[in-house]
C-alpha cells in the first residue's frame, strides 16, 4: 500500500505496560497498511500523554477519553477512518458503538463482548452503519492456518470426523492477581471478563480456530467448567464436549491453570481420508496425515503451498516467523477488506479471510451456552446462531 493510501488509524487502549496495544501497533505497521494518527490509550492522563508522544501523534489528537476522540474525529476530514480497541473486555462493545455512529470501521481485540445479547447489538450495529467489524482472532493468521484451510476446503482430509481443540497455558497457574499482576485483576474479575473468564479469553480462540480452518459451526456444548487455583474468583480451566452440525464431534480444554505450559494452542482434524495437526508453538509446521500413505510435514515459506499461505509469508524456509506477523496478516486482510467497502462494496463478513463480529456473536454463544451446560451439570445446550432473524440487509 502506497504511502497516500494508508489508512488512517486510532487506538483506544494500549498504553505503557499494555503489551498487546504494541502488538496491535506492529501489525498495522510491518507492511505499512495503516498510520497510527490518534489515541486514548489510558485513563491515567500522564500515561496517555506519554504514550501519544512516544509515538509522535499531533498532541491535539492525543484524546482523555474514548467519547471525545469518537466525536472529534468523526467530524475531521482528515478524521480516522479505523479504530483499533484494545481494552478490557466489558468496554468494547460502548467504545465500538460510539465509533460505529460515526462510520468508523472497527479492529477490536477478542471477546467482542461479555454477553452474547451485547456482542449481537454490536453486530448488527456494524451491519446497519455500513462499516467493517474486526475482531483479531490472530491465529488464524498464521501462513500453516491458513495453508490448513484450503486443505480441508479441498477435501484432502475428506470427511471429517473429529476435531480436537486445546489452548492450555501456565501463566495465572499461581495467584497472581493478589500479587499486582494488572493484565491477570481485569481478566479474572467477572464482572469485566465475562460469564467465563478462561473460555472467553483462549477458549474463544480454539472455537474461532477450528471453525475458521474445518468451515463447521457448533451444534451443542456439554461443559465442564472449574476453578483450579485456590482464592481465585474466576474460572481457570473448561473442558467441553463439541457435536457439530455436519455430525462430527469434539473436545476442547482450556486452561489458565496447567503448571509450566506456555501458549499451548493446538488444532488437530480427523476425517475419513486422514488428518492434521498445528500447534500455535510451532506455527510454521503443519502435519497432513493420510489414512493410505505416508505423512508429510509441510513448513511455511516451501514450494506447492497454496496462496493463501504463500500472501502470509514474509521470510523463505527456515526463518521463523511469529506472533507479530499474524498480526500484520490480520491487518492487511482488514485494511484490504476497508478499502474495498470504502470504495462501495457490501458488507460482507462471511467472505473475509479474518474474523469479524460475525466470529464475535458466535464466540459469545459458545461461551453462553457453555456456562448454562456447566451449571446444569453437563448437560448438552443449543450452541447455533439464526443470523437471518438479527442481520440487517447488505447495505
Amino acid at each position: 500500500m502506497t504511502e497516500q493510501n494508508r489508512i488512517s488509524l486510532g487506538m483506544v487502549g494500549g498504553g505503557p505496560g499494555a503489551g498487546i496495544g504494541a502488538a496491535h501497533r506492529y501489525g498495522a505497521n510491518m507492511d505499512g497498511a495503516f498510520e497510527l494518527t490518534a489515541g486514548c490509550f489510558s485513563r491515567d492522563p500522564d500515561k496517555n500523554t506519554e504514550m501519544g508522544r512516544t509515538l509522535g501523534l499531533d498532541p491535539e489528537r492525543i484524546y482523555t477519553d474514548w467519547q471525545r476522540m469518537a466525536a472529534v474525529e468523526g467530524k475531521r476530514d482528515d478524521g480516522v477512518r479505523a479504530v483499533s480497541i484494545v481494552t478490557p473486555n466489558d468496554s468494547h462493545v460502548p467504545i465500538s458503538l460510539a465509533f460505529i455512529d460515526q462510520g468508523v470501521h472497527i479492529i477490536c481485540d477478542k471477546p467482542l463482548a461479555t454477553s452474547f445479547g451485547d456482542a449481537v447489538q454490536a453486530h448488527v450495529a456494524a451491519r446497519s452503519g455500513g462499516v467493517i467489524f474486526g475482531l483479531t482472532h490472530i491465529y488464524a493468521c498464521y501462513a500453516m492456518v491458513r495453508e490448513a484451510r484450503e486443505r480441508v476446503a479441498a477435501g484432502e482430509l475428506g470427511e471429517l470426523l473429529m476435531i480436537q481443540l486445546e489452548y492450555a497455558t501456565g501463566g495465572r497457574a499461581k495467584l497472581i492477581e493478589a500479587q499486582g499482576d494488572a493484565g491477570a485483576q481485569w481478566r479474572l474479575t467477572p464482572e469485566i471478563a465475562g460469564p467465563s473468564s478462561v473460555l472467553g479469553d483462549i477458549g474463544t480462540h480454539a472455537h474461532q480456530l477450528a471453525r475458521f480452518v474445518t468451515g463447521l459451526e457448533l451444534a451443542e456444548v456439554s461443559a465442564d467448567i472449574h476453578t483450579v487455583v485456590r482464592g481465585r474468583v474466576a474460572d481457570d480451566n473448561a473442558h467441553v464436549n463439541l457435536r457439530f452440525q455436519n455430525g462430527a464431534r469434539g473436545q476442547l480444554w482450556a486452561s489458565y491453570a496447567a503448571s509450566g505450559l506456555g501458549n499451548g494452542l493446538q488444532l488437530r482434524i480427523f476425517g475419513d481420508k486422514g488428518g492434521l495437526a498445528w500447534a500455535q508453538e510451532r506455527p510454521d509446521e503443519l502435519w497432513i496425515r493420510p489414512v493410505d500413505g505416508s505423512q508429510k510435514l509441510l513448513r511455511r515459506g516451501e514450494v506447492g503451498l497454496s496462496e493463501a499461505a504463500r500472501r502470509s509469508s514474509r521470510m523463505k524456509i527456515g526463518h521463523p516467523q511469529g506472533i507479530l506477523e499474524a498480526f500484520a496478516n490480520y491487518y492487511n486482510s482488514a485494511a484490504a477488506a476497508i478499502a474495498a467497502v470504502d470504495a462501495g462494496a457490501p458488507v460482507d463478513g462471511t467472505s473475509f479471510e479474518f474474523a469479524t463480529s460475525r466470529d464475535g456473536v458466535l464466540g459469545m454463544k459458545f461461551v453462553e451456552a457453555a456456562v448454562e451446560s456447566s451449571a446444569g451439570n453437563g448437560r448438552w445446550v443449543d450452541a447455533t446462531v439464526d443470523f437471518a432473524s438479527l442481520e440487517s440487509p447488505l447495505r
